[in-house]
């Protein structure tokens, strides 16, 4: 049972089962019992008895946001889904825990993978998933920490799908790798209770010697097309002086005046 002292100093006590007795004053005493074999504690306490209850170790809050599934499992057994809003259950003769359940959108970043390509070019790609948990039993109860498998999954189908690119392949199917992934790992990501919405590269970083020839060559290529551009400028030059003279060729008058 619990005690109620209503005054300026008031406090709730715990009293252990037996007979009590206490001077009459003007202080109000207000007395309740409480039945702990109970799972839930009963509606009607004050919010000063529970925070009383929870912090001698007798009661256990739990708060669910409204964006939340809370997967309640007493001694070891699924009872139930909790609810948006504050659960209390008294915890001195059983064992509860409670998962939190993120139903909102996610991200999930897979950082530094480092991967072998077709033609043996070693990359570290950033890579980004977006999921939803749509099934919260089977993501709780059916698997055993269901984010650390999708990452696996993710990563694995990653790994087996870039290596069969070569590297200048990579870099032509770049923005349609992503589509790619979450296509083939959608199916596998489904048996975890969660939906993968979509894939994508951040970043595709090269390794320094990959990168400096990368360099050379777009140096190269920006060389040959400007020396592409002075060839056709000089032999837009060169006609003009052709088509000049000739047309001075044909008319004397003109070769006169430009004398």
């Amino acid at each position: 049972s619990t005690l109620d002292r209503s005054s300026a100093a008031s406090d709730v006590y715990k009293r252990q089962e037996g007979k009590y007795a206490y001077w009459k004053t003007p202080i109000n005493y207000t007395f309740k019992t409480l039945d702990m074999t109970a799972l839930r504690v009963e509606p009607g306490l004050s919010k000063k008895v529970m925070n009383h209850l929870v912090s001698i170790g007798l009661v256990k809050a739990v708060e669910v946001k409204n964006y939340e599934t809370g997967m309640l499992q007493v001694d070891g057994e699924f009872i139930e889904k909790l609810t948006a809003g504050l659960h209390y259950f008294y915890v001195q003769l059983r064992t509860v825990k409670v998962d939190i359940i993120d139903n909102r959108l996610q991200s999930m970043e897979l950082s530094g993978q480092e991967i072998l390509t077709k033609d043996k070019a070693n990359l570290r790609i950033n890579f980004e998933a977006a999921y939803k948990v749509i099934d919260a039993t089977v993501a709780i109860l059916q698997n055993l920490d269901y984010k650390k498998q999708l990452y696996t999954i993710i990563q694995m189908t990653l790994r087996e799908y870039v290596g069969g690119f070569t590297f200048d392949e990579l870099l032509g199917q770049k923005t349609e790798v992503g589509k790619v992934i979450t296509e083939l790992s959608q199916e596998r990501c489904a048996e975890l209770g969660v939906e993968l919405m979509s894939c994508g590269i951040k970043d595709i970083i090269l390794p320094g010697d990959i990168k400096e020839i990368m360099n050379q060559v777009l140096v190269a290529e920006k060389q040959a097309a400007a020396s592409m551009i002075m060839r056709r400028e000089e032999t837009a030059s060169t006609r003009s002086m052709l088509n000049t003279a000739k047309l001075m060729e044909n008319n004397q008058m003109l070769y006169k005046r430009q004398k």
